[in-house]
Protein backbone atom coordinates (compact mmCIF):
# COMPACT_ATOMS: atom_id res chain seq x y z
CA UNK A 1 0.00 0.00 0.00
CA UNK A 2 2.81 2.39 0.90
CA UNK A 3 4.65 1.64 -2.35
CA UNK A 4 1.52 2.34 -4.39
CA UNK A 5 1.01 5.65 -2.56
CA UNK A 6 4.60 6.73 -3.09
CA UNK A 7 4.41 5.75 -6.77
CA UNK A 8 1.26 7.84 -7.16
CA UNK A 9 2.92 10.81 -5.43
CA UNK A 10 5.98 10.43 -7.66
CA UNK A 11 3.78 10.23 -10.76
CA UNK A 12 1.93 13.42 -9.70
CA UNK A 13 5.22 15.27 -9.17
CA UNK A 14 6.55 14.08 -12.53
CA UNK A 15 3.30 15.14 -14.21
CA UNK A 16 3.52 18.63 -12.66
CA UNK A 17 7.16 18.98 -13.67
CA UNK A 18 6.37 17.99 -17.25
CA UNK A 19 3.48 20.49 -17.35
CA UNK A 20 5.77 23.26 -16.10
CA UNK A 21 8.43 22.42 -18.68
CA UNK A 22 5.81 22.22 -21.43
CA UNK A 23 4.35 25.63 -20.52
CA UNK A 24 7.81 27.23 -20.75
CA UNK A 25 8.34 25.99 -24.31
CA UNK A 26 7.82 28.51 -27.11
CA UNK A 27 4.27 28.43 -28.48
CA UNK A 28 5.39 27.03 -31.83
CA UNK A 29 7.15 24.13 -30.12
CA UNK A 30 4.12 23.44 -27.87
CA UNK A 31 1.89 23.30 -30.96
CA UNK A 32 4.34 20.96 -32.66
CA UNK A 33 4.26 18.62 -29.64
CA UNK A 34 0.44 18.63 -29.60
CA UNK A 35 0.24 17.97 -33.35
CA UNK A 36 2.75 15.11 -33.16
CA UNK A 37 1.27 13.43 -30.10
CA UNK A 38 -2.44 13.77 -30.90
CA UNK A 39 -3.55 12.37 -34.23
CA UNK A 40 -6.78 14.38 -34.18
CA UNK A 41 -8.55 16.74 -31.80
CA UNK A 42 -8.32 16.37 -28.04
CA UNK A 43 -11.55 16.80 -26.08
CA UNK A 44 -11.76 18.66 -22.81
CA UNK A 45 -14.36 19.92 -20.38
CA UNK A 46 -14.50 23.35 -18.80
CA UNK A 47 -16.63 23.85 -15.70
CA UNK A 48 -17.84 27.43 -15.15
CA UNK A 49 -18.97 27.29 -11.52
CA UNK A 50 -21.38 30.09 -10.61
CA UNK A 51 -22.57 31.14 -7.15
CA UNK A 52 -26.11 32.36 -6.41
CA UNK A 53 -24.85 35.97 -6.50
CA UNK A 54 -23.47 35.41 -10.02
CA UNK A 55 -19.79 35.30 -9.01
CA UNK A 56 -17.61 32.86 -10.97
CA UNK A 57 -15.00 30.51 -9.52
CA UNK A 58 -11.60 30.95 -11.14
CA UNK A 59 -8.39 29.01 -10.60
CA UNK A 60 -4.75 29.78 -11.27
CA UNK A 61 -2.65 26.81 -12.33
CA UNK A 62 0.98 26.47 -11.25
CA UNK A 63 2.11 26.48 -14.87
CA UNK A 64 0.03 29.44 -16.12
CA UNK A 65 0.04 33.12 -15.26
CA UNK A 66 -3.58 33.99 -16.05
CA UNK A 67 -6.78 32.77 -14.40
CA UNK A 68 -9.02 30.05 -15.81
CA UNK A 69 -11.87 27.72 -14.96
CA UNK A 70 -11.61 24.23 -13.52
CA UNK A 71 -11.32 21.77 -16.36
CA UNK A 72 -9.13 19.49 -18.36
CA UNK A 73 -9.02 16.72 -20.90
CA UNK A 74 -11.61 13.97 -20.85
CA UNK A 75 -10.21 10.51 -20.29
CA UNK A 76 -10.54 7.98 -23.08
CA UNK A 77 -14.16 6.76 -23.08
CA UNK A 78 -15.28 9.31 -20.46
CA UNK A 79 -18.41 11.38 -21.08
CA UNK A 80 -17.57 15.10 -21.20
CA UNK A 81 -20.16 15.90 -18.50
CA UNK A 82 -18.51 13.33 -16.22
CA UNK A 83 -15.12 14.88 -17.02
CA UNK A 84 -16.41 18.33 -16.00
CA UNK A 85 -17.68 16.99 -12.68
CA UNK A 86 -14.44 15.05 -12.11
CA UNK A 87 -12.25 18.06 -12.86
CA UNK A 88 -14.27 20.27 -10.47
CA UNK A 89 -13.79 17.70 -7.71
CA UNK A 90 -10.09 17.10 -8.48
CA UNK A 91 -9.11 20.75 -8.82
CA UNK A 92 -11.31 22.59 -6.31
CA UNK A 93 -12.95 19.89 -4.18
CA UNK A 94 -16.51 20.72 -5.24
CA UNK A 95 -19.35 18.40 -6.14
CA UNK A 96 -21.18 20.29 -8.88
CA UNK A 97 -24.50 20.10 -10.68
CA UNK A 98 -24.29 20.94 -14.37
CA UNK A 99 -26.89 23.53 -15.39
CA UNK A 100 -28.43 24.01 -18.83
CA UNK A 101 -27.03 23.03 -22.18
CA UNK A 102 -23.27 23.08 -22.73
CA UNK A 103 -21.47 25.26 -25.24
CA UNK A 104 -18.68 24.05 -27.51
CA UNK A 105 -15.40 25.79 -28.32
CA UNK A 106 -13.29 24.47 -31.20
CA UNK A 107 -9.70 25.69 -31.23
CA UNK A 108 -8.10 24.41 -34.45
CA UNK A 109 -4.57 25.59 -33.68
CA UNK A 110 -3.86 23.18 -30.83
CA UNK A 111 -6.59 20.90 -32.28
CA UNK A 112 -8.75 20.96 -29.17
CA UNK A 113 -12.50 20.84 -28.59
CA UNK A 114 -13.75 22.08 -25.22
CA UNK A 115 -17.26 21.42 -23.99
CA UNK A 116 -18.17 24.24 -21.60
CA UNK A 117 -20.65 23.61 -18.79
CA UNK A 118 -22.30 26.05 -16.40
CA UNK A 119 -22.37 24.55 -12.91
CA UNK A 120 -23.39 25.20 -9.32
CA UNK A 121 -21.98 23.63 -6.16
CA UNK A 122 -24.35 20.93 -4.90
CA UNK A 123 -23.86 21.69 -1.21
CA UNK A 124 -22.35 24.46 0.84
CA UNK A 125 -18.94 22.99 0.07
CA UNK A 126 -16.02 25.34 0.38
CA UNK A 127 -13.87 25.47 -2.72
CA UNK A 128 -10.24 24.73 -1.87
CA UNK A 129 -7.30 23.86 -4.11
CA UNK A 130 -7.45 20.07 -4.21
CA UNK A 131 -4.66 19.50 -6.71
CA UNK A 132 -1.00 20.51 -6.54
CA UNK A 133 -1.43 22.17 -9.94
CA UNK A 134 -3.89 24.73 -8.48
CA UNK A 135 -2.01 27.48 -6.64
CA UNK A 136 -4.91 29.84 -6.07
CA UNK A 137 -8.66 30.08 -6.45
CA UNK A 138 -11.13 32.87 -5.91
CA UNK A 139 -14.68 33.98 -6.68
CA UNK A 140 -14.98 37.00 -8.98
CA UNK A 141 -17.95 39.15 -9.93
CA UNK A 142 -18.48 39.05 -13.69
CA UNK A 143 -17.79 42.79 -13.92
CA UNK A 144 -14.47 42.42 -12.05
CA UNK A 145 -12.79 39.45 -13.73
CA UNK A 146 -8.97 39.31 -13.72
CA UNK A 147 -6.88 38.63 -16.81
CA UNK A 148 -8.16 35.32 -18.20
CA UNK A 149 -6.51 32.49 -20.08
CA UNK A 150 -7.46 32.30 -23.76
CA UNK A 151 -9.54 29.15 -23.12
CA UNK A 152 -11.46 30.81 -20.27
CA UNK A 153 -12.29 33.87 -22.39
CA UNK A 154 -13.45 31.64 -25.24
CA UNK A 155 -15.57 29.60 -22.79
CA UNK A 156 -17.35 32.71 -21.50
CA UNK A 157 -18.06 33.94 -25.03
CA UNK A 158 -19.42 30.52 -26.03
CA UNK A 159 -21.67 30.32 -22.95
CA UNK A 160 -22.99 33.83 -23.55
CA UNK A 161 -23.80 33.00 -27.18
CA UNK A 162 -25.45 29.70 -26.20
CA UNK A 163 -27.53 31.45 -23.54
CA UNK A 164 -28.67 34.03 -26.10
CA UNK A 165 -29.74 31.30 -28.53
CA UNK A 166 -31.62 29.46 -25.78
CA UNK A 167 -33.54 32.61 -24.77
CA UNK A 168 -34.80 33.35 -28.30
CA UNK A 169 -38.43 32.39 -29.01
Amino acid sequence: MRVAGSRAALARRAHLLLLQVYRRLPRSLRLFVVHRMTPSFTVGSICVVERDDGALLLVRHSYRRRWGFPGGLANRGEEVADAARREAMEEVGLTVELVGEPAVVVDPDPRRVDVVFRARAVAADTATPSSPEIVELAWFATDALPELQHEASSALVALTRARGRAERP
